[in-house]
């Protein structure tokens, strides 16, 4: 089987028209077509059908599809395993400002010896094992929904950190003298979290932590980033927001950081990963994130209920 024809195929997969595919792999749009056709002519089957807007996958494309993923992988991870000079390990952490960045930056610290390449998708969890099914990346760190093997039985995931939350408000707010407040000591007041993406996993979190508690969190408004939305908070006597413990920000002088607590409601961050990926500086990641987690009691921190299951 021809590589070549198989990377052109998974690209007009994914691209959805024969020249934007081509312009991926650096050739042209007949290339790629007369690539596609050798393919058909090898499995004897048509893999795509032509239609106004490019092309799409017929049902024997979509059988086809994964499985020439899972090739493309392999032969990556076989020419990478004979390389002198090993890449830097890939590892998206969705932000440099949140939690997930600081959990490498950690790693990192007690292992220079291991090259790492920071990726920050914007994208969710799908996003991230999109990533890893491709060889886009080697690691990611997400909140995980539901247990990744249920999508590829070759991916694996550990919990890395639970994040604790804390509240964010101006030193006028009646909250601010507090050392820690108790979730549903909240009620009273609005919570503003703008930019919430609908479907999103943290945005599940969050309507799991409100319905908990009957809490009133608002993610109307534009969201103009951090520091827009901690100065709207310093102005105001009685908003307030979340922030992770991790989350970096460059916090104006008028604002209290207050922990939740009574219980802690954390934010679950995961690590998943390949089980076909043979980086060397993989099985030592997951290894540090491993040992470094360490689960709560039980009690002592709120958890979305499926979450609180798969943390036992």
């Amino acid at each position: 089987m021809n590589f070549a024809a198989v990377r052109a195929f998974v690209a007009v997969a994914e691209k959805g028209q024969f020249s934007i595919a081509g312009d991926q792999l650096g050739v042209t749009q007949q290339a790629v077509s007369k690539r596609i056709a050798a393919l058909e002519s090898f499995l004897g089957a048509a893999l795509f059908e032509r239609v106004a807007s490019g092309a799409v996958l017929t049902a024997d494309g979509q059988r086809f599809l994964p499985r020439a993923k899972a090739v493309l992988l392999a032969v990556d991870q076989a020419v990478e395993s004979v390389r002198r000079e090993s890449r830097p390990l890939r590892v998206d952490v969705l932000s440099r400002r949140l939690a997930p960045a600081e959990i490498l930056r950690d790693f990192y610290r007690a292992n220079k010896a291991i090259d790492i390449e920071i990726v920050t998708t914007t994208g969710g969890a799908d996003e991230v094992i999109r990533g890893l099914l491709d060889g886009e990346i080697d690691a990611g760190l997400r909140y995980l929904r539901q247990p990744v093997n249920r999508i590829d039985p070759q991916l694996a995931q550990a919990f890395a950190y639970f994040e604790p939350m804390q509240i964010v408000v101006s030193d006028q707010h009646p909250l601010a003298g507090r050392t820690s407040v108790q979730p549903g000591v909240l009620r009273p007041f609005k919570a503003w979290v703008p930019g919430i993406v609908s479907g999103s996993e943290w945005a599940e979190f969050y309507e799991d932590f409100a319905h908990a508690f009957t809490l009133d969190i608002d993610s109307t408004g534009p969201n103009f980033g951090t520091e827009s939305l901690l100065d709207s908070i310093a102005d105001s006597r009685s908003m307030l927001t979340f922030f992770g413990d991790r989350t970096r920000a460059a916090w104006p002088q008028r604002l209290a950081r207050i922990p939740l607590a009574g219980p802690t409601p954390v934010y679950p961050w995961s690590v998943v990963w390949h089980t076909g990926n043979q980086h060397p500086g993989l099985r030592e990641f997951v290894t540090h994130l491993r040992q470094s987690f360490t689960p709560p009691a039980r009690g002592e921190v709120w958890l979305p209920n499926h979450m609180a299951s798969l943390a036992r």
